[in-house]
């Protein structure tokens, strides 16, 4: 067993949990639920030190199941149970979301996860952890109130991961998706073939290029109707969803720019 500190407060409500597969992560996340209940029925809990003050409800958005007498897909399911949380969560409540928007698009996927960490952090305000594979929800540490990132690590050697289990600040840099699988007993081809695509994903280029560190951008010199050819011009299906994220926001305070 690997003990791990955990601290949200006033300046951190939110927790951006990011990390390989088997890392940790969920284990981290239920034995904060774990320790809160045992404090609140005034049991002794696995911590050196604990300082826990009065929690109203624990709600949580963890495992991927459907719900066969219900009708519900196990997407139905997932969205079910965040709204659950968004509607009625508190100040005072536990949130645990665990890898939301896995059962759709990836741009749905992610879409979906922002705006619900947005307004956990923003209207709901309850202490928070929010595990992800998404890299792209690391970057709301940087415009969301008190909200910061926390990693579980991995490290390979050859064919082989080891996984640390302990959480360390500051967000994830990769996944361990295809050592994972390696490890799961994915065969070898498969895993190379996972191994070559991947490589042709994260080369792959768009024309035109989109460059979201150029803050001078040559498509969009003269006017706003510029913006729209290229917006015509550009496959979405194309762009990951980091490209996709930076593009709009770079859209939007363009807009602004030349409103104002």
């Amino acid at each position: 067993f690997v003990a791990n500190d955990l601290q949200l407060d006033d300046d951190c409500r939110m927790l951006i949990v990011t990390g390989p597969n088997m890392g940790g992560k969920s284990t981290y996340m239920r034995q904060t639920a774990l320790i809160v209940i045992m404090a609140h029925i005034g049991s002794f809990v696995p911590a050196a030190s604990a300082t826990i003050g009065p929690i109203d409800r624990i709600f949580t958005r963890i495992g991927a199941a459907d719900n066969v007498s219900g009708g519900q897909s196990t997407f139905m399911v997932e969205m079910t149970e965040t709204a659950n949380i968004l509607h009625n969560a508190t100040k005072s409540s536990v949130v645990l979301i665990d890898e939301i928007g896995r059962g759709t698009s990836t741009f749905d996927g992610v879409a979906l996860a922002w705006a619900t960490a947005e307004h956990l952090a923003r209207v709901n305000c309850s202490f928070t952890l929010f595990a992800t594979h998404y890299f792209e929800l690391t970057t709301l540490s940087e415009i969301l109130p008190q909200t910061k990132n926390v990693r579980f690590d991995a490290v390979e050697n050859g064919n082989e991961i080891v996984f640390l289990y302990s959480v360390k600040q500051g967000p994830a840099s990769r996944s361990y998706g295809l050592a994972v699988a390696l490890l799961a007993g994915l065969p070898t081809d498969v895993i190379e073939r996972a191994r070559a695509h991947l490589r042709t994903i994260e080369d792959k280029t768009l024309q035109p290029k989109y460059d979201a560190d150029n803050d001078q951008i040559p498509l969009f010199d003269n006017d706003l109707s510029q913006i729209k050819s290229v917006l015509d011009a550009t496959n979405p299906d194309e762009l990951s969803p980091k490209e996709a994220l930076d593009l709009v926001y770079h859209l939007y305070s363009l807009k602004k720019s030349r409103i104002h």
